[in-house]
């Protein structure tokens, strides 16, 4: 016979069970005594009371418990003390059921934790503690799950207040807990370590285990990766952006995060978050979901229904494999309509609403489950595929042809990616390859990612890319084909048919002439008036409106004069000027404050020009001055930014007359480690390798907080990729900063710049302007600094280091590290290297740099 122990509810209030013992003492005549005994057995009914509202809390050695003598409204074996958690057998089908833990007081019990959830038992399962091991058994006694602590002193298993099932000895200790093996959630005060991943459902509803996983990768970083039949891929965090760049830390080895009550994440790697209700008296959870992104729940008390605290991705269609191949990811609801009255999380959920579409001639493999994506219709799949097998003994190419996509691109899986290519280019290599199966072609700039998987599709109204699907000529109905992409054949006179009606006679030749010509002047006629409305609408269409870089960029957009001159008060302030042109302090209509720079001798056409700024658009960094939009108007030329509240560094470091505070060492360290990432950045991260040219203290800018946020960067021509980098057309830059290789007439890369930072470390710890440096007999500022790294290098050689307390800035009176100091100046004398060479990538120095933090 099993001992079953699970909650009983209590059929007897407490105030009738004190009446009917009142009555009965009555009754029998009850002496003081008797009474005595009567008030003891109330407050035992008392405490029996508590303990059965809640339910057991604990199973014991040598007991089971069997889904048939389960409650069958609850299928409850174990609460915790304070009630918030159950455990038992959850129901997933009719006669199929897991043994889970879930939140008592949610609708719908919603599941923290499950044992069994890829094999279900039927009904006739059971739970049992023997042989000091807890085992989920089938009906026919198979273990399908166990705590495997057979021959440990285990005696009883407990579900504690924070949701953990735990399988302890008789001293409480615990020998195995839930918390160790999670399915998809975490809960508050569940550690996070390398050994653990959180594995997302399979689908909405279905507790089967998906395809997303959390986990901590070997380079001890907190990630989220698509595990698809076909292809895997981690997409969290960006997976083309370095550690610092995601704002992670790669050197942290403990691997370890916890969501804490109150709503904050703390995780090893540096990601952290807050809820957007912090607070301890809120029950959370935090779940990777079925559509792969992770999510923090928060629980309404009242109603039982769960709220979005805080998602990692707003944009859903950034997620891999939500659509699978052959489909698009698309957002089914205009942005804009929202709930009133609902959290930031909640009107993004409203907002982002997805949809899934197949290209065209393709079909849905399972339209329940889109993740496996699309498949060629039958009658096209045959085709395709015998035209493919005969690909090698084609020569012209001319089996195969292409239909448009407009808007539309598919991220990652190029196998080949050119630049600067015409679109005929681009197709004859998709021609050649027989393994391609489509090209993205983006025009202005002849980008070509020809592509052998479609995977990750994104339709957007205005993206800058255009897909051409590969496709069987004479597969497609003339519609399908009606936008592709094909030679214009001309017809020769030997392939005119000799028996249509206009060799026939004189007088149906005259009249087919007059209808051809009536028909040619209505042509003529209708194109000249599309052209245009066309020339209207283009010179009153809004220059770059491409929705990706709209959110990467956050309200990046196009400004009118009117308004620029309206926010600068007919630009009356001016903050600076420069080479490249003025800047004026300004106030945008939602009390933005912005910096407008008026950029002199733009030589670039308004086409070019816009070229470029799609690109500066698209870059943000925290070390990088944010660029909120343009203006371009006939001759006028104007940048506008963040207004940056401390100004440059050149007004900070070398005002020696100014009432602010000298800058202290911790300051300038960080200031050199954070000019270091902005450049590493631009050099290596970003969308397009960017040279800056012109690295010195006045296009440096201090924050409130004297966080470095570099200035003017892209105002210079983008060089091609690699060491065959384009030559500028003239030298850029200040004196003094600028590298050797401007004067040698060589090809500037990345490394001028390392010269120009290695200028400004210096600055930093002397508190002196390089030009100062110049000493009696000297007439160039070049050879000044030539012979000062000269002499940094034989004192740095040495061991007596006393020299720096005559070297660094004397307003600092000796207040520096001396560790720091003399890594910055090693850094500075490598950096400002003759031979470019010697000098060090910005990807170095930020890691040279970082390491003392550490």
């Amino acid at each position: 016979m099993r001992d079953i122990y699970m909650a009983v509810p209590l059929d007897v209030s407490l105030g009738s069970r004190l009446n009917q013992m009142i009555a009965m003492a009555a009754t029998r005549g009850a002496n003081v005594f008797t009474t005595s005994i009567t008030f003891l057995l109330l407050l035992i009914s008392v405490a029996l009371a508590k303990d059965h509202a809640h339910g057991r809390s604990y199973l014991v050695g040598g007991s089971s418990a069997s889904i048939e003598d389960s409650t069958a409204a609850t299928n409850t074996i174990l609460v915790s003390p304070n009630g918030v958690f159950a455990c038992g057998f959850y129901k997933v089908a009719t006669n199929a059921f897991t043994f889970s833990i879930w939140f008592s007081s949610s609708t719908g019990k919603t599941v923290a934790w499950t044992a069994n959830r890829d094999v279900a038992v039927n009904g006739s399962g059971w739970l049992a503690f023997q042989d000091r091991n807890l085992a989920l058994l089938d009906h026919n006694g198979t273990a399908v799950w166990s705590t495997r602590t057979t021959g440990t002193p285990a005696s009883r298993a407990m579900l504690l207040d924070t949701g953990n099932l735990v399988v302890v000895d008789p001293e409480e200790r615990q020998l195995w807990m839930s918390f160790n093996s999670p399915s998809d959630t975490l809960l508050p005060s569940q550690p996070m370590t390398w050994e653990m991943k959180l594995v997302s459902a399979s689908a909405r509803g279905l507790f089967y285990s998906g395809l997303y996983s959390l986990y901590f990768d070997s380079d001890n970083q907190l990630k989220l990766i698509y595990n698809g039949p076909e292809v895997s891929s981690i997409y969290w965090p960006e997976p083309f952006n370095s550690a610092w760049e995601n704002g992670r830390t790669i050197y942290n080895s403990s691997r370890y995060a916890v969501l804490q009550q109150t709503g904050q994440f703390i995780s090893s790697d540096k990601f952290n978050f807050n809820a957007s209700d912090l607070g301890d008296k809120v029950m959370r959870r935090l779940t990777l979901d079925y559509d792969g992104n992770l999510r923090l729940y928060s629980l309404n008390a009242t109603s039982g229904h769960w709220s979005v605290s805080w998602m990692a991705f707003r944009r859903v269609c950034d997620i891999h494999g939500l659509c699978g191949k052959n489909s698009l990811c698309k957002y089914i609801q205009p942005i804009g309509a929202t709930d009133a009255g609902t959290n930031i999380y909640k009107q993004l959920e409203q907002r982002m609403k997805l949809g899934c579409s197949c290209l065209e001639g393709f079909e849905v493999i399972d339209a329940s489950n889109w993740s496996k994506g699309c498949r060629r219709k039958e009658n096209k799949t045959a085709n395709w595929d015998k035209r493919r097998s005969q690909k090698a003994n084609i020569t012209s190419n001319q089996d195969f042809s292409f239909r448009k996509v407009a808007k539309t691109d598919f991220y990652g899986y190029d196998f080949d990616y050119v630049e600067h290519v015409p679109i005929h280019q681009c197709r004859h290599m998709c021609l050649d390859n027989a393994d391609c199966q489509a090209f993205a072609y983006r025009p202005g700039k002849g980008q070509c990612y020809a592509k052998v998987y479609l995977f990750n599709g994104r339709s957007f109204p205005n993206l800058h890319n255009d897909l051409y699907l590969k496709v069987p000529k004479g597969v497609y109905s003339s519609s399908e084909l009606a936008s592709t992409v094909t030679h214009v054949c001309k017809v020769h006179e030997k392939e005119a048919n000799t028996s249509s009606q206009m060799f026939k006679d004189g007088s149906s030749k005259f009249g087919y002439f007059i209808s051809s010509a009536l028909t040619l002047l209505f042509i003529e006629v209708t194109l000249i008036i599309t052209g245009c409305v066309i020339v209207y609408k283009w010179d009153r269409r809004p220059e770059i409106t491409d929705e990706g870089y709209m959110i990467i960029s956050s309200q990046f957009r196009i400004f009118s004069y009117k308004e620029l001159q309206k926010a600068t008060n007919c630009f009356k302030e001016e903050l600076g000027s420069g080479g490249s042109g003025a800047v004026y302090r300004g106030s945008l209509d939602d009390e933005r404050k912005v910096a407008v720079k008026k950029l002199n001798d733009v030589i670039q056409g308004d086409q070019e020009f816009r070229s470029e700024l799609s690109v500066i658009g698209r870059i943000y960094h925290m070390n990088l001055v944010r660029i909120w939009g343009f203006c371009a108007e006939k001759k006028c030329k104007l940048l506008v930014s963040e207004f940056i509240e401390n100004g440059s560094l050149a007004s900070v470091l070398f005002d020696y007359q100014s009432l602010s505070p000298v800058l202290q060492w911790g300051q300038r360290y960080n200031i050199a480690l954070g000019v270091a990432k902005g450049l590493a950045y631009l050099h290596h991260e970003c969308l397009e390798w960017i040279v800056h040219c012109d690295v010195k203290p006045e296009n440096i800018l201090l924050d409130k907080d004297f966080e470095p946020k570099i200035a003017d960067f892209g105002l210079v021509k983008l060089l091609k990729r690699g060491s065959n980098a384009q030559m500028l057309s003239k030298v850029h830059g200040t004196r003094g900063y600028i590298a050797p290789e401007w004067a040698l007439n060589l090809p500037i890369t990345g490394k001028a710049d390392v010269y120009s930072y290695g200028v400004v470390l210096l600055e930093l710890v002397k508190g002196i302007r390089v030009s100062s440096w110049i000493v009696e007999g000297e007439e160039e500022v070049e050879m000044a600094v030539r012979c000062s790294t000269e002499n940094l290098k034989e004192k740095l050689a040495g061991e007596d280091q006393s020299w720096l307390l005559d070297f660094v800035d004397h307003r600092l009176d000796g207040d520096f590290n001396f560790s720091e100091a003399i890594v910055m100046l090693k850094i500075a004398v490598s950096c400002v290297e003759e031979e470019r060479a010697r000098r060090p990538s910005m990807s170095h120095v930020v890691e040279t740099l970082n390491s003392l933090v550490e």
